[in-house]
């Protein structure tokens, strides 16, 4: 594996990690048990593949030929 693909695959993982919502013990630990909080409002970074992009530049390919 390359440099190259090895970088933009840990972008990938650390990003991928950053969208998840929190979890349910978390939520509980920190409002309360009488208090109804989605686990959504304890993330920070929120993202989706419709609203926002990584700018992640694609793999360059080759030119087959010079014609």
């Amino acid at each position: 594996m390359t440099k190259k693909s090895q970088l933009k695959k840990i972008k990938l993982g650390k990003k991928g990690k950053q969208t998840k919502w929190a979890p349910i013990w978390a939520v509980l630990r920190k409002y309360g048990k009488g208090k109804r909080v989605h686990p959504s409002a304890m993330t920070r970074n929120r993202r989706s593949w419709r609203r926002t992009k990584l700018k992640i530049s694609p793999r360059k390919i080759r030119r087959s030929h010079f014609g």
